[in-house]
């Protein structure tokens, strides 16, 4: 029989079991949020007064954060891990959807796939793996969703921008962000 202590201690882990499970998805954004993100305008000023290559915006942040974007943190890829597992793909269909109806209405656009880590282990493995998370989105949607390769490019940033900043495990900086860059390349 379990004591007050123990019951209360269960109980209280039932009732913040939901709420867990919750905040780790992240809330998955619907692929018209996705839209809706993606396809906001520049604001006036951010755009330079050169267009450039792909390989310049990467390291560029003040382009970076003036090009539309979306966190997209319901992905759960595993600690340490760049797989996109199947229970996944219902996620990343939802992001093809979106990127489906953006290319019918802008054929040219051109989205960065950004991948994120947290800051354990060092900041060389944690590069290597954020690579590897942004270019596994990208292979998953091409090659099961159909989405045109030329339509998307790749980074990784390791742990260079958390959103959480703390040098604990933590789930919400292992994500992607998509973000659409067109209006800034040559």
């Amino acid at each position: 029989m379990p004591t007050r202590r123990q019951f209360a201690a269960l109980a209280l882990a039932a009732l913040s079991f939901p709420t867990v499970a919750l905040a780790q998805d992240g809330g998955m954004p619907s692929a018209a949020q996705i839209e809706r993100k993606l396809e906001a305008p520049v604001p006036r000023g951010a755009q330079p007064k050169k267009r450039v290559t792909v390989r310049e915006f990467k390291r560029r942040p003040d382009l970076r954060r003036a090009a539309p974007s979306i966190d997209i943190q319901s992905i759960n890829f595993a600690f340490g891990s760049a797989e996109i597992p199947d229970s996944q793909y219902r996620k990343v269909e939802i992001i093809a959807t979106a990127l489906e109806r953006l290319l019918r209405r802008r054929p040219d656009t051109t989205v960065l796939i950004e991948g994120h880590t947290d800051a354990v282990g060092s900041a060389a493995s944690n590069q290597i793996l954020s690579e590897r998370r942004a270019e596994s989105l990208r292979r998953v949607l091409v090659r099961e969703f159909g989405i045109p390769r030329r339509a998307l490019e790749t980074v990784g940033y390791g742990e260079e921008f958390l959103l959480v900043p703390t040098r604990n495990e933590n789930w919400q900086n292992r994500r992607v962000t998509l973000r659409r860059i067109d209006d800034f390349l040559q």
